[in-house]
């Protein structure tokens, strides 16, 4: 099942409740075709991956979550873990950076294309 988030105070609710597991999120707008496209796509992996916590924020309605996440374009999907950032993508930048904070730090990665296959891609690595 996919949670709304709507607010910072939510937001750091699920991650904390989350512990361990991996946290995804979804930032997207009621008007964005894309987002609208990947939506059914998204609930369907909430409920194959149970192990996994699947969030949405609707950026027009949490602007100050969107601004905390730096959120550009619509959709992004960040992943959690352990209450961190491990995993950003954006479905419209065409960017690939890659870095690491400190020894032992996940790899942060961004690249084009929301598409369900290297979300759940993603999502199997991290898991």
């Amino acid at each position: 099942m996919v949670q709304k988030i709507k607010s910072m105070r939510e937001f750091k609710e699920l991650l904390g409740a989350a512990g361990n597991r991996l946290v995804v999120v979804e930032f997207s707008a009621q008007w964005c075709g894309p987002c609208k496209m990947i939506a059914p796509a998204f609930q369907a992996m909430s409920l194959q991956y149970r192990n996994v916590m699947f969030a949405q924020v609707d950026v027009d309605s949490s602007q100050e979550l969107t601004e905390h996440c730096s959120i550009q374009v619509v959709p992004t999907f960040q992943m959690f873990k352990h209450s961190r950032k491990v995993t950003p993508f954006s479905r419209l930048k065409r960017i690939l950076c890659c870095f690491r904070s400190g020894p032992g730090s996940k790899k942060i990665f961004e690249f084009q294309g929301a598409d369900i296959e290297k979300l759940e891609e993603k999502i199997q690595e991290l898991m």
